[in-house]
């Protein structure tokens, strides 16, 4: 702790501070969970950053509350947040005006656009990468293979992670030098918005509903779908079935029509977007995740024993 111009003690955390805050970042899935996702590991990272700041046993309790908070995002870029909260709730513990509601907004609005980044980054760049030069060797028989593989994952890993939330606290300090002028209502906002806008352009991606119920079935004509039992043998029929298919000839005789067909018609990925949003209003009506998930597990297995999916 430092002091103030007038006297009165400042927090401040210091690089040890700040190093035991990423040592503990590495174990952010740890406690994984359906409900509030990496949210435990969160707070697990933050400990020692609350007991520097927070002498007080209930100030300590509420920091330790408004960690625990839903929080998920790629475990690797999870540090640059994790810096700018760490600038947050140094103000906070030295009398700036940041609520619970600022720190949390500045999460969830970075934690969105972030995950974003580092699957394609690390999950399908420098993995690969590094995963292809280790087994190279390893499948000559050398046995730096894997070590190269190793000790350069967990370098790049570490790194990344320590200079990103050595980056986000100096960018969370200025954000913070004037909360007067709106700057962190702005930020929040804006990162915000744009976590909202990937997780909608996602919907489409990973929410998947597909409604098998026919709606009609139309016998076509000769020479308009192909007659697999005419075809020449061998590679001549198969190329001939390529050909035929790739010319717009149908694979069966009977075009059938399902209700996804027309909702695909009429707008593509509806019925993801509408239970979507039906999910969203059940977490706005303080529904518990866990009881909306086995919903969904049980809907689902219904509707495909019935036949509707």
């Amino acid at each position: 702790m430092a002091e103030n111009m007038n006297g009165s003690k400042r927090f401040k955390l210091d690089k040890s501070d700040r190093t035991a805050v990423a040592w503990r970042s590495t174990f952010i899935q740890g406690s994984w969970n359906y409900e509030r996702m990496q949210n435990g590991g969160w707070c697990y990272a933050m400990i020692p950053a609350i007991k520097k700041l927070y002498p007080d046993k209930r100030d300590r309790i509420q920091a330790l509350k408004r960690h625990l908070e839903f929080f998920n995002t790629h475990p690797y870029v999870a540090s640059p947040i994790l810096g700018v909260t760490l600038a947050l709730e140094e103000e906070r513990a030295n009398g700036a005006a940041v609520d619970d509601v600022a720190i949390q907004g500045v999460k969830i609005g970075m934690m969105g656009p972030l995950a974003g980044i580092g699957d394609p980054v690390f999950w399908f760049t420098v993995r690969p990468i590094l995963g292809a030069l280790g087994a190279s060797l390893a499948m000559s028989g050398n046995i730096l293979g894997p070590i190269i593989f190793f000790v350069a994952w967990n370098l790049i890993r570490w790194g990344f992670m320590v200079w990103t939330q050595e980056f986000g606290y100096s960018a969370g300090s200025r954000i913070t030098d004037d909360l007067s002028g709106g700057i962190l209502k702005d930020i929040t906002e804006g990162a915000s918005i744009l976590g909202m806008f990937v997780i909608a352009a996602l919907v489409q991606r990973w929410v998947s509903i597909n409604f098998r119920p026919r709606v009609a079935e139309i016998q076509l004509s000769e020479g308009a779908y192909i007659d697999w039992a005419n075809l020449p043998e061998g590679a001549a029929g198969i190329r001939q079935a390529i050909e035929q298919s790739a010319s717009g000839m149908a694979m069966d005789p009977t075009r059938i029509t399902t209700l996804q067909d027309n909702l695909d018609q009429l707008i593509p990925g509806l019925a993801a977007l509408l239970l979507t949003l039906f999910c969203m209003w059940l977490l706005k009506r303080k529904v518990s995740p866990i009881v909306i998930i086995l919903g969904l597990f049980v809907f689902g297995i219904l509707g495909y024993v019935i036949g509707l999916f």
